[in-house]
């Protein structure tokens, strides 16, 4: 490896003191991570005895704090925000049937705001725990938070009438302004219901994750930053190990992760260096204060001179499909002009409907990986790998089994699953009978709930095959005998060998062998195959049933996530990723995409209910006798806490941290007609 010689700056950065909190800070692409490796290499020399903890702010740390809290017998499993919210909705199931003893003792008015969306109030009280939990904020200072808020809030209205305030609202949520005392009360009653709620919810999620020992990352943080702090000999201890801390991507540090660093190596943080860049604090996960991270160090070195000056070039097409075969040409040169494709990328804000974007690469028979935001249990290639090993558990789920009768690999026309849902002549006995069943609608035939048994057993029992094409009849009795030797596997072998031969056999492959389809497709299968293995580990005692719940569930979570393999799933691929999914990341010739409103920057859409420090609970919608959608507090708070040009501000953060992923070429690409950019701005535009 050729050892790059440090700038000035660099070398200040290195020679720095170790005894006081240190940062080094600077934009993407100015050398911050090179100058931190050999600020660690220099303290190795110096002090070999030592044993630094060097972490990466956004994943390293967790994987630290699961070390520490198992070393001190604590149990714990790391689990992820999908699991941790099916966890948090088992402490929602009572309030959602109202069992609750404070609604018959009218003590909780169940007209909260939200509360009539059961789904909807759960994910937006997760969202809210998830911040809590990041921000270091318990349950009982939570509460305490929301009633001073409120109290300094309703006590002291601010002018609702302000013009200032009424021009800055638009013209649709006036009537939210438009409020009397008695109204204010009303919403300052239900404010606090509210409050008290989300506060019982948060006490029996953390009691919850406590008792079963299965943690996110952040309350794992949150637990091993207690466990110190209520041991001194151990905090001790581990300071006199470590000695030091490197932390790089400092911007992501939680409150909760400060506090941990802080029981180990003092509230001045000594011997700590972190190294990062506060506007690269994009992530719409985690709750930070990077401003305030930083300006808790001693000292800091900017580092100014940026490596990396790629040639950029923006380019807007008619149609999103236009722009999809403009990228593919772009890459395709890349390629031939000899890039390997691991060191391309295509770069979006969320990855979740870049699926056209990833067909016209295929297409061009370019090898792509998709990661970032992305949901694998939802991605087409999943679903009907799912499908067969749903067709062997049960073929009575009759949309999984649709979907592999009219896949390619079985080929059925429309008219003949027409015919496999009908009755045959003379059907065969049912196993099981329905007596007394009233029919929903007068056309009792039409819902008769033997015909919503029909389908599966015209399946596996062959009785309408005489019906059938005799080639549509042959390709389903292949398909009928697969399935008997399928089931037989599924009892007797090893679950990861009879899912590869369920899907060895009974998958249509994508493309010619080799060819970029192909490979894609083989990539999805072997994510999907990691992750159901994963959840075999963890449940030793899991069914086939329970292990295909476990996928819908994931399918159903706008949590799920989806990262590069650590096999190398990269290795030849051109890589297409958020922005989220890029950090820390650099690549020869980049393409940041789809840079139009709603997309890059995604539409502001606040959640259900706000929360503030100094304001407490900030409803967003209205219930009970009221005449406006939104609460008055929710308006006001929009508007003066300039919400939305303080999100597009940590957009146009993300853009700009995406244009500097390229360190030779970077094409910026949008589709459609310019818009004013007066909801969301046209970064495309103001770029140019």
């Amino acid at each position: 490896m050729i050892a790059l010689e440090l700038t000035v700056q660099q070398r200040s950065a290195v020679d720095a003191p170790y005894d006081e909190c240190f940062a080094i800070v600077g934009p993407p692409g100015s050398g911050k991570s090179t100058a931190l490796a050999e600020r660690v290499a220099r303290a190795r020399k110096l002090h070999p005895d030592a044993d630094p903890l060097c972490a990466d702010a956004d994943t390293g740390l967790d994987d630290y704090v699961v070390s520490l809290l198992r070393s001190q017998g604590v149990r714990v499993t790391i689990i992820d925000d999908v699991e941790a919210e099916l966890l948090f909705a088992q402490t929602c199931a009572p309030l959602f049937a109202l069992e609750w003893d404070e609604f018959s003792a009218n003590q909780l008015d169940p007209e909260v705001p939200g509360l009539r969306s059961p789904g909807r109030f759960l994910s937006s009280a997760f969202r809210l725990i998830r911040r809590l939990r990041d921000a270091d904020i318990t349950p009982a200072r939570f509460l305490s938070r929301a009633f001073a808020g409120a109290t300094e809030f309703y006590a002291h209205p601010p002018n609702f009438a302000d013009p200032a305030l009424l021009s800055a609202t638009k013209n649709h949520f006036h009537d939210s302004l438009d409020v009397t005392p008695q109204e204010l009360a009303r919403q300052h009653r239900r404010e606090l219901d509210l409050a008290k709620i989300l506060t019982r919810l948060y006490e029996g999620y953390v009691d919850l994750i406590g008792s079963a020992g299965r943690m996110t990352g952040r309350d794992a943080v949150i637990a091993a930053a207690d466990w110190v702090g209520n041991h001194a000999e151990l905090a001790s201890r581990l300071r006199a190990r470590h000695r030091f801390a490197f932390i790089d991507e400092a911007a992501d540090l939680t409150n909760a992760q400060l506090r941990l660093l802080r029981a180990i190596f003092g509230e001045r943080l000594g011997g700590v260096t972190l190294c990062g860049d506060a506007p690269s604090a994009i992530s719409t996960v985690r709750m930070t204060q990077p401003e305030a991270t930083f300006a808790a160090t001693n000292a800091r070195v900017a580092l100014t001179q940026e490596h990396r000056s790629p040639r950029m070039e923006a380019q807007r097409t008619s149609t999103s499909r236009e722009e999809a075969e403009l990228i593919a040409q772009r890459v395709r040169a890349w390629l031939d002009e000899g890039a390997t494709p691991e060191r391309i990328a295509v770069l979006f804000r969320s990855v979740r409907t870049a699926a056209l974007y990833e067909d016209a690469l295929l297409e061009h028979d370019i090898p792509t990986v998709v990661a970032g935001d992305s949901n694998l249990f939802e991605d087409r290639r999943a679903l009907d790998a799912l499908a067969l090993l749903w067709n062997v558990h049960n073929p009575f789920r009759h949309e999984w089994l649709l979907r592999t009768l009219a896949n390619r690999a079985v080929g059925l026309a429309d008219a003949s699953l027409a015919i496999l849902c009908s009755e045959p002549p003379d059907p065969q006995r049912q196993l099981f009978a329905f007596e007394d069943e009233p029919a929903p609608t007068a056309r009792a035939s039409r819902w008769d709930p033997k015909r919503d048994l029909r389908l599966g057993w015209n399946v596996i029992r062959g009785e309408r095959d005489d019906a059938l094409s005799p080639d549509a009849a042959i390709r389903l009795q292949r398909f009928r005998s697969l399935r008997e030797r399928w089931l037989g596997m599924m009892r007797a072998e090893p679950f990861e060998r009879f899912a590869l031969t369920v899907w060895r056999e009974g998958l249509a492959r994508e493309g010619d062998p080799g060819s970029a389809r192909a490979l894609a497709q083989q990539v999805v299968l072997r994510r999907l195959l990691a992750r159901l293995n994963e959840f075999l580990a963890q449940n030793p005692g899991a069914t086939i049933g329970d292990l295909l719940e476990y996928a819908e569930q994931r399918r159903e979570s706008d949590l799920e996530t989806c990262d590069l393999g650590p096999q190398g799933d990269e290795t030849g691929f051109v890589q297409m990723l958020s922005i989220e999914a890029a950090r820390g990341r650099e690549f020869e010739h980049v393409v940041v995409a789809n840079v139009r409103p709603g997309a890059f920057p995604l539409w502001y859409s606040p959640e259900a209910f706000l929360f503030s420090p100094r304001l407490g609970m900030i409803p967003k919608d209205n219930v009970g006798e009221a005449h406006a959608a939104r609460t008055a507090k929710f308006s006001y708070y929009v508007v003066r806490a300039k919400s939305v040009q303080r999100y597009n501000e940590r957009e146009r953060n993300a853009f700009r941290y995406a244009l500097r992923r390229a360190r030779a070429s970077v094409l910026i690409t949008a589709s459609g007609t310019r818009t004013s950019g007066r909801t969301a701005p046209e970064f495309l535009e103001e770029l140019r």
